[in-house]
This record gives C-alpha cells, structure tokens and sequence, in this order.
C-alpha cells in the first residue's frame, strides 16, 4: 500500500505544513490537484515547504498513474489534495490510502460554508463528499498535526448539522 497517508489540505503555503508530518516515514510527498500543478507561485513555494524532502506536484490522473507504477509502488506516499472532491475522485479511481486526514479548508467565498473547526469550513455540498467518502470504508480524521487526538470529522459535520 504505496499511499499511507491522504491530507484534503486547502493550504499548502504556510512554513509549518509538511514539518510535523515527516514521523510518518514517508518517501515523498505528493501533492495532487490539477490547478495547483500550474500555479506558478506554489511551483516555487512547495520545493522550500518541503525542506528538502522528496515532493512532486502532479495532476490527479498523473498521481493516480504515479502511485500504480512500478516506482511508485516501491515507495511509501504521504498524498496531499487540495479538495475532497479532489479524494473522491481518486478514490473512485481505485486509490486505496491507508488512512485519509482533513486538514486545512478555507472557506471559498460567496458559498454557504459552516466552520467545522478553527481550520475547516465546509458547505452542504462538501459535506456529502465526505459523506461519500466515509460509505467508501474510511474513517476520516479531522487533526492539524499527528500528535492531535484523532476526531471522528463526521461526527463534527452532524454537530454543524451538515
């Protein structure tokens, strides 16, 4: 199972992101979303959020196709997307993660979102991702760090009543 770890995290920039995820003893970290791999500023920003590590940017269906190659099968892949929209649809694909985390979602503007945590805003619309992500078998956890308590994210989604 190349995929050990699946973060839906909104946003990459911000200096601390990757730093308390290297205990998972990944081999590289892999962002996947088809806006992000042509955003020239996040091009030059993830190589230093990184520190080093190995990180490749790529389009969903080419981190689908990373992850089933030879190569990326040999690897242990801590896979970071933007959306859950994005999860979803790489799950339907097949990805099988060995666990999925929500990180970071940043409420868009001029859409009904809730606050679900400090960190995560979702609309209804967000919410049956989720939701369609949970039927799929996943527990999904809502935590900034791997030291945070694991927290049940649809537990807080019912809270919010979405």
């Amino acid at each position: 199972m190349p995929v050990i770890h699946m973060r839906i995290e909104s946003r990459y920039i911000r200096n601390k992101y990757i730093a308390p995820w290297l205990g998972l003893k990944f081999d590289r970290y892999v962002v996947a979303n088809d806006q992000v791999v042509n955003d020239k500023i996040q091009q030059m920003m993830l190589p230093q959020e990184a520190k080093g590590f190995p990180l490749s940017l790529m389009t969903l269906a080419d981190a689908l196709q990373y992850v089933n190659s030879e190569e990326g099968q040999k690897e242990r892949i801590f896979l970071s997307v933007k959306t859950p929209q994005d999860a979803l649809h790489l799950l339907e694909e097949g990805l099988k993660p060995a666990e999925i985390n929500v990180g970071t979602q940043n409420p868009q503007a001029m859409t009904k979102y809730k606050m679900i945590t400090d960190e995560v805003g979702a609309t209804a619309e967000d919410a049956e991702v989720y939701r369609a992500i949970a039927a799929k078998g996943y527990t999904l956890t809502a935590k900034m760090k791997p030291s945070d308590p694991d927290t049940d994210f649809l537990e807080l989604l019912k809270k919010q009543k979405l």
